[in-house]
């Protein structure tokens, strides 16, 4: 969901002030005309030329950002600073049989970033090994002991994926022993630099920030591309295989859709692309993961962000840190079986741990958060760490507003934050802990971490909320629900949900279309797996439209839906496709409704 200021205050769709969810619905497009330019210049239906320029597409745009070409958004490896030094640092170690070791991290843009690495050297016969570190034991990023034991294991060069640009106490104690150190990072910097061998990260303050939304496995895949191109002119490649680098691109999609950037330009093409790979499950890892998940169907960027994504991620969250990473780079089917639905159960056990934290933060946020409030940061003894950023992606979304999640034990708090458009939370956790209120803290500008003594909470949400107001962002109560159009029940079709696709891939920077079902009646309702809401709505022109309402059965919208059978109303939600053995139908994803005035 996107936050409004009291500026961008319009009509509402349809005439709904006041949701079922206590929402008000705006349209999304302020430019009517462009979007009859590009319907028109395209021949696409109106309603796509109004997706297509809510997103900031022109007539001019509009092909390229229908096909997004990667040969011609891919920059040169080396016009980001250090590329030069650390590729060739890596492409002297492969020569040399030098050991390599990739320290990464626990989300899924740190396993992904760590799988292309592991990928990429081990077919150019590099050797290298994969350290991650444990969540809740060594914390985010690297560690002095743990960047010796490596050095100590025969490692000469360490190459930090997705972390290592605030470490400077960690890195120092490595250059101190003699590692060298090639930091693979995209999380905002600051203007001090940690001793390494080459920092390659887009968000350093000496960047041009042309690239500064990559993820770190944009990041990873480039350096990919500079160590090859390396390799290839020191003629490594006379009596062996050359790999093909867009083999990997699914790994880049996955990390790239996980980590919340902007999926734009080459972010954009990298998604693109790397599902056209993914869809051929030729990584044995995802493949694995895909058939423990139960999901036949072609994997799409909804796939990557809410079915792969989670799973990947519990092993970090809530089991083993480096599960991720392995699963991702291994080609024996029977091991990926077996580290898939590890981390299958991981996964159900993540989502009961964070129902627990879920509910809890909730109530306080309910009872502390007001008209006024700018920022949301709540606080709660022994949260786990694991689950603390999804519950401030839940807590974002319930109140449009940034949010952080901060979990107490033993006077010390850890805390994980979502940021909505328009606030850069990674730069505002950095001047918190410039002003002395963290004692550790970073990320970029949609998510960061943090760590906070519990005598300073206080102090952090008056410093957050002041920078929030600052910003421009006014308080506001529950958000805005943006749409990009009104379709009658029999007008969502699988014809249109086709066109739609063609226009993703949706995520940060490109949100899926969200449309109104106007005046349509339920004829059918009722419960199904687990706490969903499944429903058949018909219009007033015979059309009828399958919806479902994801986790709702318990909540206000489940009941409500329940409840007013053969009733006129409005519903909210996505367009999705729905498949199965063959049949396509066109369904909604509801996320609010409405009585029909």
């Amino acid at each position: 969901m996107e936050t409004l200021t009291l500026a961008d205050r319009r009509e509402a769709v349809l005439g709904v002030e006041h949701s079922v969810k206590g929402r008000r619905w705006e349209p999304r497009l302020e430019n009517d005309r462009m979007a009859q330019a590009v319907a028109q210049a395209l021949g696409l239906p109106d309603v796509v030329g109004r997706v297509l320029a809510a997103r900031g597409v022109t007539v001019e745009s509009a092909a390229a950002h229908l096909k997004p070409a990667l040969r011609d958004l891919l920059p040169d490896p080396s016009s980001f600073r250090d590329m030069d030094t650390g590729c060739e640092r890596l492409a002297r170690a492969v020569m040399a049989g030098e050991q390599i070791a990739v320290f990464g991290d626990y989300d899924v843009d740190g396993a992904t970033s760590a799988a292309v690495l592991l990928r990429f050297f081990r077919a150019v016969g590099g050797r290298i090994e994969v350290y991650v570190p444990d969540r809740l034991t060594e914390g985010y990023g690297p560690n002095a002991p743990a960047l010796l034991k490596l050095g100590e294991g025969g490692a000469k060069v360490v190459v930090t994926v997705d972390c290592g640009t605030l470490a400077f106490a960690a890195l120092a104690a490595a250059a101190d022993a003699g590692l060298d150190v090639i930091v693979v990072d995209h999380h905002l910097a600051e203007p001090e630099l940690p001793r390494a061998l080459a920092v390659i990260n887009p968000n350093r303050l000496d960047e041009t920030g042309a690239h500064g939304t990559l993820a770190a496995v944009g990041v990873a895949y480039l350096l990919a591309v500079a160590v090859n191109r390396r390799l290839r002119a020191a003629g490594w490649y006379g009596e062996r295989a050359e790999p093909p680098l867009l083999q990997w691109l699914d790994l880049v999609a996955l990390g790239t859709v996980c980590d919340m950037v902007p999926l734009t330009g080459l972010n954009r093409a990298f998604v693109a692309q790397g599902l056209k790979v993914m869809a051929q499950r030729g990584n044995t890892g995802i493949a694995a993961l895909a058939d423990v998940a139960g999901v036949e169907e072609r994997l799409s960027a909804y796939h990557a962000g809410f079915v792969l994504g989670p799973r990947v991620n519990a092993g970090g969250r809530v089991g083993r840190s480096d599960l991720g990473a392995r699963l991702l780079s291994t080609d024996d089917p029977i091991e990926a079986r077996a580290l898939a639905l590890e981390l299958d159960r991981h996964n159900v056990e993540r989502r009961a741990i964070e129902a627990m934290v879920q509910e809890a933060a909730i109530a306080k946020a309910d009872a502390s958060v007001g008209e006024d409030t700018a920022f949301v940061l709540i606080a709660g003894e022994g949260w786990h760490p694991g689950v603390l950023g999804l519950v401030a992606t839940k807590l974002r979304d319930r109140f449009d507003r940034p949010a952080v999640v901060v979990g107490l034990e033993d006077g010390a708090g850890k805390g994980s934050g979502r940021s909505v458009r328009g606030f850069d939370l990674g730069a505002a956790v950095i001047a918190a802990r410039q002003a002395g209120l963290l004692v550790n803290g970073g990320g970029h500008a949609m998510a960061a971490g943090l760590t906070v003594r519990e005598d300073r909470v206080d102090d952090l949400r008056d410093f957050l909320s002041a920078r929030t107001l600052s910003a421009g962002l006014a308080p506001r109560g529950r958000g805005a629900l943006r749409l990009d159009g009104t379709l009658a029940a029999g007008g969502a079709t699988p014809e249109l949900v086709t066109i739609l696709e063609q226009a993703g891939p949706y995520g940060m920077g490109n949100p899926e279309p969200r449309f109104a079902i106007a005046n349509a009646q339920i004829v059918k309702a009722d419960v199904v797996g687990e706490n969903h809401v499944r429903c058949i709505v018909a219009g007033g022109g015979g059309g009828r439209l399958k919806c479902i309402a994801f986790n709702q059965a318990d909540q206000e919208l489940g009941r409500f839906l329940l409840g007013t059978l053969r009733t006129p109303l409005h519903l909210a939600g996505h367009l999705r496709a729905n498949r199965w053995r063959g049949r396509e139908d066109a369904q909604l994803i509801i996320e609010d409704a409405a009585p029909a005035a």
